[in-house]
């Protein structure tokens, strides 16, 4: 409930604060005195869109706050889900800088515009005349049905099993156009990957196959040069190894005589079995040389394959054809793989669907058994509101997809006159002849949720007389279940409210501002009057004006 309501540089507001109770408050005013302002800054601290225009200092900000009683709606969850404060009284503020920044806090904690929008919505509906139109809007008239129906939570598990059908139907279609495009591919990387394979690529491999080769094609010229140097080296005449003999013959004579004569024997020494294991290997080397054409062009061929593999898929090395070859090797084996999980995909959504279809059915079953009730509860209401023979029909229809609301059709249709067929709500149905209905419909959901306030802008538009005074009936029985604001243009609707308050210009120091004054008895029945007779105040409006409010307690 909206217990208080402040404005500061709004328009043509400068400093304004009021009071609301509980039932029925009424406010009335002048065309133009700044009733629209009020619910532009209402919306405002609710969520919508913030506008610089708006301030009436440019140079100060504008700040508009309300504070709600909210311990008797279960918003606690609300606020725990947005990490809000919760406060059994809370105060939501909105701020507009000079700047053009905007700003929103609820119990002095800065909140995101959406979230605070969220909350709006949990806190006050507010119904203005354009929105008489909603009733014959699809989407409104399954939110009057489904809040009859209780439907809430299956809708709410409805709408998840929904994400995920949708979602597995493009994962299956994703797979689908994939697997087209890999059957495609699939024979040439199959071919790729063959020639890979067959290629045996390892680490290492090109460098001993080049070795192999160059050994191979080289064999003569090996073995020329290390049989000259076995020569040079173990030769009886000229070879080193002769020639060291002699020096570490000579030298072995006088070691004894100095330690200097002793290391240069000993590296003498040292060089000789040196060179004699050298000389020795270079014998095994030249034993196991040995031409062998078949194996030089096997080892030939490949490394030319292995230099067209390269080529072809542009790797320099064969780390880079491997990683090559394990990517193919991947692609076949999805290829491979893509059916079944194809295949698995679309039993997912065969199951989702059939979640999904029993879950829709139970929604169509809920609304169905609430239909006949929820006609016969709108027409008792318009009856009230001088509508005798207005029925309504409201009907419920399957089709084959899937939405948002389940697999159901709706369409509310409306005859106010006997003999009349039944039609679409906005083609048939007058200005007035909405409002009224619009009533109806808020006084049924009112039943049936949570809210704690409603404000009705000029809902009474295009009725008057005794119809007036059925609306303002309607207006204060509703008023006892949740807080109802009404700006109206009627006195009969105006003298019902618990609370009336006044909205006019004033004119001081060359600057108009907005003011809304809450009425004594006395300035009531001159409100009253004025609406009845106009400004004039006539004895006939004073006194009937009396009689209104005295008809009213």
């Amino acid at each position: 409930m909206l217990t208080a309501f402040s404005i500061k540089n709004f328009a043509l507001v400068e400093d304004l604060h009021v009071n609301f109770g509980r039932g029925l408050s009424i406010i009335t005013g002048e065309t133009g005195a700044g009733k629209s302002i009020l619910l532009d800054a209402l919306g405002l601290l609710l969520g919508n869109r913030a506008d610089l225009g708006s301030l009436k200092n440019k140079k100060e900000k504008c700040v508009v706050e309300g504070e709600f009683a909210i311990h008797n709606y279960n918003l606690q969850t609300l606020f725990s889900q947005f990490e809000f404060d919760y406060e059994d009284l809370t105060l939501v503020r909105r701020e507009i800088l000079p700047s053009g920044k905007s700003r929103a806090f609820v119990n002095d904690t800065p909140v995101s515009l959406q979230n605070l929008t969220e909350l709006g919505e949990r806190l006050i509906d507010i119904h203005s005349q354009h929105q008489t139109m909603q009733i014959a809007d699809t989407t409104f008239q399954f939110q009057l049905v489904d809040a009859l129906s209780n439907n809430q939570d299956t809708l709410a598990e409805f709408r998840s099993v929904l994400k995920n059908l949708n979602q597995a139907k493009t994962e299956h279609q994703g797979l689908l156009a994939e697997h087209q495009e890999a059957v495609k591919q699939a024979e040439y990387n199959r071919y790729l990957l063959d020639e890979l394979l067959k290629a045996d690529i390892k680490p290492g491999n090109q460098q001993a196959w080049e070795e192999q080769n160059r050994q191979l094609s080289n064999v003569e010229n090996i073995q020329q040069q290390l049989s000259e140097s076995i020569t040079h080296l173990d030769h009886e005449e000229i070879g080193v190894l002769h020639q060291l003999a002699q020096i570490k013959n000579a030298l072995g004579k006088i070691n004894s005589f100095s330690i200097a004569y002793k290391n240069a024997f000993e590296r003498i020494e040292s060089a000789h079995i040196e060179l004699a294991d050298i000389s020795n290997n270079l014998f095994s080397l030249v034993e196991k040389i040995e031409s062998n054409p078949g194996q030089l062009q096997l080892i030939d061929e490949k490394l030319q394959t292995l230099y067209q593999l390269q080529k072809k898929h542009q790797a320099a090395t064969e780390e880079e054809l491997i990683a090559v070859r394990e990517a193919l090797q991947e692609k076949v084996l999805k290829t491979e793989n893509l059916s079944a999980l194809i295949k698995n995909k679309k039993r997912e959504v065969e199951n989702l669907t059939n979640q999904a279809t029993l879950l829709a059915g139970l929604l169509h079953e809920n609304r169905t058994q609430i239909i006949e009730n929820l006609e016969q509860q709108l027409q008792e209401i318009v009856l009230q509101l001088g509508m005798p023979y207005a029925r309504f029909q409201i009907n419920l229809s399957s089709k084959d997809d899937f939405d948002k609301f389940g697999k159901d059709q709706i369409e509310i249709l409306f005859s106010a006159n006997k003999g009349i067929p039944f039609g679409s709500l906005k083609k048939i149905a007058s200005g007035g002849e909405l409002s009224r209905v619009m009533l109806a419909v808020k006084s049924v959901l009112a039943k049936h949720i949570c809210l704690p306030t409603i404000i009705f802008d000029e809902i009474d538009t295009g009725i008057s007389g005794e119809v007036a005074k059925q609306m303002a009936s309607v207006l204060d029985k509703l008023s006892q279940s949740l807080q109802v604001i009404a700006i109206t243009h009627l006195p009969q609707i105006a003298a019902k409210g618990q609370h009336h308050f006044k909205v006019y210009k004033e004119t001081l120091s060359n600057t108009t501002r907005t003011q809304l004054d809450l009425l004594t008895d006395a300035n009531r029945v001159k409100e009253l009057a004025e609406m009845l007779g106009g400004k004039s105040l006539s004895d006939s409006a004073m006194a009937h004006a009396k009689e209104l409010l005295a008809g009213e307690r």
